[in-house]
């Protein structure tokens, strides 16, 4: 099953997720295989991110959880809140799964 994991950064929060972006994407690389996609949100007019989405590839919500949880974005506090989802595919890189 898959899961979309959707964060709001909290508001003016750009200091902390420049600091910890690094970790971030460290932490997304080594659990790679776990990911359909990922990547921020993005403000229409300054392209600032405002937070973000991921799809994960795992059987149980609690492995999305625990993901989430573990990301160092998660640990430092950025997030005012944070979604999560179970998903179906449909369409993904142009291929259908119906």
């Amino acid at each position: 099953m898959a899961f979309f994991i959707e964060t709001f950064d909290k508001p003016d929060s750009q200091e902390l997720r420049r600091a910890h972006r690094r970790e971030h994407l460290d932490y997304l690389a080594a659990n790679k295989h776990l990911l359909l996609a990922c990547g921020a949100k993005l403000d229409d007019e300054s392209e600032v991110p405002t937070g973000g989405v991921y799809l994960l590839d795992v059987d149980e919500r609690g492995e999305a959880e625990t993901f989430i949880a573990r990301d160092p974005f998660t640990q430092e506090g950025l997030f005012s809140e944070i979604r999560i989802s179970a998903w179906r595919k449909a369409f993904l890189d142009g291929q259908s799964y119906v």
